[in-house]
C-alpha cells in the first residue's frame, strides 16, 4: 500500500484525483465517511469522475450523468454499461493508503 494523501483532504461527499504509476485514480469519500478509490475515467465518456458529484455511495459523471457504485464499480445508470475498476483503499492514522495493483471488483 502506498500513502497517497492526508485523510482530511477528502471531506464527506468530496473527491480527489491522483496519479499513481501512470494511472489516474479518483479518491472519493461517501456520505457515510468511507473512503473509496476507483478509476478516474468514466467508461462511457472518458472524462474525469473526480469532477463529478458523490451522493450516498455513488459517484456521478458530470458529462452524461452515469452513476457508479463506489464499492463495486458497477454502473447504476446509463449511458455507461461497463464498470470502473475499484482499488483497495484504506484510511489509517489520518492517511489514505492505496494499493493500485489490487483491483477489488
Amino acid at each position: 500500500m502506498i500513502d497517497v494523501a492526508a485523510a482530511d483532504e477528502v471531506a464527506a461527499g468530496a473527491t480527489m484525483r491522483i496519479d499513481v504509476d501512470d494511472f489516474e485514480i479518483c479518491i472519493a469519500r461517501d456520505s457515510d465517511g468511507t473512503i473509496h478509490a476507483v478509476d478516474d475515467v468514466c467508461t462511457h465518456g472518458e472524462v474525469s469522475l473526480a469532477e463529478g458529484e458523490v451522493e450516498g455511495c455513488a459517484i456521478e459523471c458530470w458529462l452524461h450523468g452515469s452513476q457508479f457504485d463506489l464499492t463495486s464499480g458497477r454502473p447504476l445508470s446509463p449511458p455507461a454499461f461497463e464498470p470502473v475498476a475499484v482499488y483497495d483503499c484504506k484510511e489509517i492514522a489520518g492517511r489514505i493508503l492505496l494499493d493500485p495493483s489490487t483491483v477489488v471488483n
